[in-house]
């Protein structure tokens, strides 16, 4: 069967001509906050407390910048805050006491102050769990439930469990990574990794997935997963899409970091008309802006002033 005939039937509702994801239970109670994804895209900002982190640099490493960015955030209109204390990419081993002072305070700090989700950036149980009580209601698992004592701890809370496709271990190099049809294995890792948390007990009313771009994928196949990105929706859960100022943008313009802010609303526009309905973005009052637009094309919302020509 050809990937194109795989597609063929897996959306029979659609928004004009976007398909429409096949969420078999859309409306999430998350934190403090409801969300209807049949008809609302959710967007996740994003606070790094690590001194290498492959965008900002450390801008938000020392605690009251991190929690200043997370008040912000909130403030500026974001659904959702992801605090991470360990980036993505290969590196040393950080030790799981250093990555809890590093989140802790600002899940505690963020959750003094607003009802935003706030949702907590690890592959470790015991940085969940102590975030879990301190106020964090998402657990963002990049590494795919590398460790299934991660799937138990959110289990035994209220917590949302995101999945994420990856192929290496935590902070491992996966160099020259290979795939025949990236969308379609990409998608049977993941719903291998959603049997494993079910079969933890984590209901699938707390499960959303994320396919990973630019994880353990270079630019060429990051794009495709981007084109086919309706494949990972039709799996049937809230789909995430982290796209903000990533290489595969750099590298399809020829930009730097700073200059990738273009590139991340399209391609971030581009996943909801696909079916994301929660995005991982940078610059949250543009990334809230281009979002609420493509909620207005998609007819998820009314315009807020329909003056023209009435």
């Amino acid at each position: 069967m050809t990937s194109t005939e795989s597609r063929s039937d897996r959306h029979p509702e659609r928004a004009g001509g976007f398909p429409l994801p096949p969420i078999r239970q859309p409306i999430r109670r998350i934190g403090a906050r409801t969300f209807d994804f049949s008809k609302q895209v959710a967007v996740m900002a994003i606070i790094n407390r690590t001194p290498d982190s492959f965008f900002d640099q450390g801008a938000t490493f020392s605690l009251d910048r991190a929690v200043d960015a997370a008040v912000t955030a909130a403030e500026q209109g974001a659904d959702w805050v992801d605090i991470g204390g360990a980036k993505f990419a290969p590196g040393p081993e950080i030790p799981t006491a250093e990555e809890l002072d590093r989140v802790l305070p600002v899940v505690e700090a963020l959750a003094a102050r607003s009802d935003v989700v706030i949702s907590v950036d690890t592959f470790r149980p015991e940085v969940a769990a102590a975030c879990i009580a301190a106020g964090a209601s998402v657990i963002n698992d990049t590494t795919g439930i590398h460790d299934p004592a991660l799937a138990d701890v959110v289990a035994a809370s209220e917590a949302t469990l995101v999945i994420t496709h990856s192929l290496a271990r935590p902070r491992q190099p996966h160099p020259r990574p290979h795939y025949d049809d990236v969308a379609g294995e990409v998608a049977a890792f993941l719903t291998a990794r959603v049997d494993l948390a079910l079969s933890h007990g984590v209901p699938e009313s707390r499960l959303i997935v994320d396919p990973g771009h630019d994880l353990n994928k270079n630019t060429v196949q990051t794009l495709e997963l981007t084109r086919r990105f309706d494949e990972i929706a039709a799996l049937g859960l809230p789909t995430l899409a982290a796209v903000s100022n990533k290489d595969f943008i750099g590298e399809s313009l020829d930009r730097p970091k700073s200059e990738r802010l273009e590139g991340s609303l399209v391609s971030a526009a581009a996943c909801i008309l696909l079916g994301a309905r929660i995005v991982r973005m940078h610059a949250v009052p543009e990334s809230i802006a281009a979002v609420r637009m493509t909620e207005a094309i998609l007819g998820f919302r009314a315009p807020v002033a329909p003056v023209h020509n009435v």
